[in-house]
């Protein structure tokens, strides 16, 4: 048995914060998770150091974001308009295209090393996705998945009535992963109207919100789905 396998995973809820402080902060703990294990590589197993996990929470003030494979135009206002609608833009180092981040979504930033849990990026995303599945489910609200999509969807069986709750992009380098999924629960929908949303055009987006129609307990949602997550992946939450 590998005595370096350690499935603590300290939970962090950073309440609002702003989208570069937050990115700083998950890429000083994503770097510092790698760095044990590089040093690890040159030492024998009985002197080796588990690695440590982090399960990010936030909300973010009004931000898009272009991951790496994206494309700027899929952004529909102009940059120096973007001040107009108290918005920020960043184009960041993480899978996918361009999203929307604010107030009354639920940001999720797993930084953690999946050699404590397994080694199959596939199977990080699909359990994120089943936690908000799963979270939305306590709501009596039935979502799954879109073949060659990522993300959860409302309606996802019907092509023409499909709307995302949420979106995931990620970064994994030696399996530690940052970024993570933004799940709507109280979001500004208008803002998506600003953006093409990952890249999709024929494809609506929904909030917990408007499918219950009645504002949701942020703290509560957030409780759920900490512990679809802690669950789905086999940790062990500390404070």
């Amino acid at each position: 048995m590998n005595e370096t396998i350690n499935k603590k995973t300290k939970y962090i809820d950073l309440g609002l914060m702003d989208y570069q402080q937050a990115w700083d902060y998950q890429t000083n703990l994503f770097q510092a998770i790698l760095d044990v294990k590089v040093q690890n590589r040159s030492l024998p197993s009985s002197e080796q150091l588990p690695t440590n996990n982090y399960l990010l929470f936030c909300e973010h003030p009004h931000v898009f974001t272009l991951g790496k494979s994206g494309e700027e135009k899929n952004l529909l206002v102009k940059k120096n308009d973007l001040h107009n609608i108290e918005a920020t833009y960043y184009h960041i180092n993480r899978g996918g295209d361009i999203t929307y981040h604010g107030p009354g979504q639920i940001v999720v930033y797993p930084i953690i090393d999946l050699e404590n849990f397994f080694t199959d990026i596939h199977q990080y995303m699909r359990l994120l996705e089943e936690s908000v599945i799963q979270t939305l489910a306590e709501f009596y609200i039935k979502s799954g998945r879109i073949k060659g999509l990522t993300g959860v969807w409302i309606d996802f069986e019907n092509e023409k009535m499909a709307r995302k709750i949420c979106a995931l992009g990620v970064k994994t380098s030696r399996w530690v992963t940052m970024h993570g999924l933004a799940f709507n629960v109280n979001t500004s929908l208008e803002y998506f109207n600003y953006i093409v949303p990952c890249g999709i055009n024929d494809k609506a987006v929904t909030s917990l919100e408007k499918e219950i129609k009645v504002q949701q307990d942020f703290q509560h949602v957030k409780f759920i789905l900490k512990e679809k997550i802690a669950t789905l992946f086999g940790m062990e939450i500390v404070n």
